[in-house]
């Protein structure tokens, strides 16, 4: 069983996973230990010019954790708590997250201590560029291949871009994914990872019967998928209930008006501002423990705990942050017969839209918005498929299922590829 206070050590909860589908897969030692194994890390001190004349040492980190079925692929994270545990866990999570939906990447994740909120725009592109330099070795299209996450954005991934192609010599698109459209990035990027949670909620939904039309729907977290999740939803006629952000939620049991609020967001910057006069005011904690369809939790990981997974009122939970549900809050809520699609399979539509716009650059073609969500929806809904067929034949959770897969498929390609020499 979880130990609950590795809530906040990632790194031994994604072990642990490890640990429980090894034994399920009867792995044995040698390929167990090698799959438990991070494959590279790295770990750099860089100084930066700050823009009053002084000179700051950052710590920067990228951690690759398995190629064996292809280049790594994972984000970048700009935040004060990134450390290499966290991003060693990332990276492991990003493994078995590209595996279950299979497509060729390993998993790699990467990051700076830093708070991104109070540097400057000339101090985050100078941090950028250096960092970039710093880890140059390491990555690259057929190598690693970088991404946007917390507090990064497109324009971030254009500097990455840059200075890798300025120490190259030529443009190399590919070194990153989520750039700007106008730099190679693909149609559709920004949605995808709210699309994916939609898509993998249409299923879900599908397999118990909740019809979407009319289905009352919380979810926490407003920014890039949660606010992509909600207009999805909307415009399927589900009646989103309540939102939030960092600042709190609204709630209106007849539904609100997605559209109006998410754009009165943009313009005053706080869901509680923008809303005060169409819905009521209430708390993240609340808003989690609200009657209703599906919970789609999107802000925050450690969200769902054993505090709270008991007073969970909703049929289907949908995970589209990382890790918004502990090990034993997983536990009480499959005891209660609440059925959850975990994070690596319901927010991966972020990492499959990443893989298009790799090979859009590689084959120099841009597809049409169309022809991603076409290509997404596909991946999903096979995926879903499978993972649903493990936990029904095994008789184990969703998410187990998803490590099942996904861990499985890594294990196969790192015993065919064998050890050299």
């Amino acid at each position: 069983m979880f130990e609950e206070e590795n809530r906040n050590k990632p790194l031994e909860t994604a072990m642990q996973q490890v640990d429980i589908v090894a034994a399920k897969l009867h792995l044995d030692v040698g390929l167990y230990d090698k799959i438990r194994h991070t494959k590279r890390e790295l770990i750099v001190h860089f100084p930066v010019k700050m823009d009053d004349g002084s000179i700051k040492v950052f710590t920067g980190f990228r951690v690759q954790h398995n190629l064996a079925r292809g280049p790594g692929k994972g984000g970048i994270r700009y935040h004060p708590d990134v450390d290499l545990d966290s991003v060693r866990a990332l990276a492991t999570w990003m493994t078995w997250k590209t595996a279950i939906v299979n497509i060729p990447f390993g998993g790699a994740k990467g990051g700076v201590q830093c708070d991104s909120k109070s540097l400057s725009a000339q101090e985050l592109e100078r941090m950028t560029r250096r960092f970039t330099w710093e880890i140059a070795m390491m990555i690259g299209p057929e190598r690693d291949i970088l991404a946007p996450d917390l507090y990064t954005n497109p324009q971030i991934m254009a500097w990455i871009m840059d200075t890798y192609s300025t120490i190259k010599g030529y443009s190399v698109p590919g070194v990153v994914t989520g750039k700007p459209v106008e730099l190679g990035g693909s149609l559709g990027r920004f949605e995808a990872t709210g699309k994916g949670v939609f898509i993998a909620t249409q299923e879900a939904a599908r397999h118990l019967n909740i019809p979407l039309a009319g289905a009352r729907v919380v979810i926490q977290g407003s920014g890039n998928v949660g606010a992509a999740t909600a207009r999805y939803f909307e415009g399927a006629g589900a009646r989103v209930i309540a939102i939030s952000d960092s600042k709190g939620g609204i709630y209106d049991k007849k539904g609100l008006n997605v559209k109006e609020i998410l754009d009165c967001k943009k313009s005053c910057s706080c869901l509680l501002e923008a809303a005060q006069k169409q819905a009521d005011a209430i708390t993240n904690e609340e808003l989690l423990e609200l009657d209703c369809d599906i919970l789609v939790p999107a802000a925050l990981e450690n969200q769902l705990t054993e505090k709270n997974a008991g007073r969970i009122k909703a049929r289907l939970v949908v995970e589209g942050a990382n890790g918004p549900t502990t090990p034993l809050a997983d536990a009480i809520l499959n005891d209660r017969g609440i059925f959850l699609v975990p994070d690596i399979l319901a927010n991966s539509g972020g990492v499959i839209v990443s893989y298009f716009e790799w090979v859009q650059n590689l084959q120099e073609l841009l597809w049409t918005e169309q022809d991603v969500f076409d290509r997404l929806t596909l991946i999903m809904q096979r995926s879903f498929q499978e993972v649903l067929d493990i936990a029904q034949k095994e008789k184990v959770d969703m998410r187990t299922a998803a490590l099942i897969l996904g861990i499985g498929r890594v294990a196969a390609a790192t015993r065919l590829r064998g050890i050299y020499p």
